[in-house]
């Protein structure tokens, strides 16, 4: 595994000038194979602009530690995303929707972006998705478009951990997974290297990239796609099931092997396997809680996903974030899955939310716009609401 934090910038803001010797030096410091330099807005300019490399390039191109320029793209309407890996150009401009700009209209939404950073071999993800429960029919407004994205097929991840609540956002994570949309998990710390503080060090959230060994950005890219990951701020974990790993599918529902594997510098309260949002085993730490290796068969009763997660009830004085929190990505099993009408419908209530949001909103350049951007959306909703009225879904 190779180690990387998806979500860092290295100046923004701040008294300190940052440099990629600099920034090299703090991954030298975190033990942090790679990290993805977010090239954002901040107020009137983008820091870090010049250093933008076509075609995925790693700054330095040969060596232990890799950085690489990336983009964020920066709507607080929408949502920000991050777009990793673009092989031709910085997408421009780097955001939409300020209001009192010359780009206040809310054109283009984020599935646009994403189509063009596909388009030049990009990777599209969520980033720092979710701080406080998202209850749609109760937000004073929720014009986030992260569901109409996943339903249209434009991410390639999800950050899972980021400067954000894990739990909250595993929730969330989960619907689309019940839904059958597949969704590995990504990791960013979104830390400013050129401040002397701010909640911790790059590499505090990371993602754990199963290459094979490889330090290529095809390898590393690829690994994150194909969801042979976990991430964490703390333990790491290993989990295999019939051979397979986190991202392959299984044929069937049914009982297979399954080897679990936990080590941590600091102690866990919980390992567990849950299997369609369900914990489905739970297994008891012992000792310093900080080691744990278990193999045994385990009865996938269900078609879906299942996943291997640990976490603490509290804080960790060792750990600079909210809790200690690890998690593989899914593990797929074929076949028809349980119904989960009450996901689809929560993301149903998410979207006539979105849409009454992009309705009232003002500033488009034009009504061809406009209508484009509301088609998107409905369509969308449409999905939510026919999975809804499924009594099954089968995972594609």
């Amino acid at each position: 595994f190779l180690s990387a934090d998806l979500h860092v910038h290295m100046n923004y803001g701040g008294h300190y000038r940052a440099t990629p010797e600099t920034l090299l030096a703090q991954q030298d410091a975190e033990d942090l194979d790679v990290v993805y330099n977010l090239l954002v807005n901040k107020e009137e300019r983008i820091p870090d602009i010049g250093y933008f490399r076509p075609g995925g390039v790693a700054d330095p191109a040969s060596g232990k530690r890799m950085i690489f320029h990336a983009q964020e793209y920066h709507t607080s309407f929408w949502g920000h995303m991050g777009l990793l890996n673009l092989e031709d150009h910085f997408l421009l401009p780097d955001y939409a929707a300020y209001r009192h700009t010359a780009l206040a209209s809310p054109w283009p939404h984020n599935g646009a972006i994403a189509d063009l950073a596909h388009a030049q071999g990009g990777l599209v993800g969520y980033v720092h998705v979710a701080d406080f429960p998202i209850d749609p029919p109760k937000e004073k407004v929720l014009s986030y478009e992260l569901p109409a994205d996943v339903a249209h097929g434009k991410l390639d991840y999800i950050e899972v951990m980021g400067f954000s609540d894990h739990h909250i956002t595993a929730g969330i994570w989960y619907r689309f997974l019940n839904l059958g949309f597949r969704l590995p998990a990504g990791a960013g710390t979104d830390a400013m290297s050129n401040y002397a503080s701010l909640r911790g060090p790059i590499g505090l959230v990371r993602v754990f990239l199963d290459t094979g060994g490889e330090r290529t950005p095809k390898a590393l890219t690829s690994a994150l796609k194909e969801g042979h990951t976990f991430v964490s701020n703390s333990a790491l974990l290993g989990l295999t099931i019939d051979g397979k790993r986190p991202g392959d599918t299984l044929p069937r529902a049914g009982k297979y092997p399954v080897r679990v594997a936990m080590r941590s510098p600091v102690a866990m309260d919980h390992l567990e396997l849950v299997q369609n949002g369900r914990v489905i085993k739970t297994f008891e730490l012992a000792g310093d809680r900080t080691r744990f290796d278990w193999s045994g068969d385990v009865d996938l009763k269900q078609a879906g996903w299942v996943l291997l997660r640990a976490y603490n009830d509290k804080a960790h004085p060792w750990v600079l974030d909210l809790y200690p929190y690890a998690t593989t990505s899914p593990l797929y099993v074929d076949g028809t899955a349980p119904p989960a009408p009450a996901d689809a419908a929560y993301f149903s209530a998410w979207m006539d939310r979105v849409v009454e949001a992009a309705l009232a909103r003002g500033g488009w350049n034009s009504e061809q716009e406009k209508a484009d951007t509301l088609a998107y959306l409905e369509e969308s909703r449409a999905q939510f609401r026919s999975l809804a009225a499924k009594k099954g879904s089968t995972t594609p």
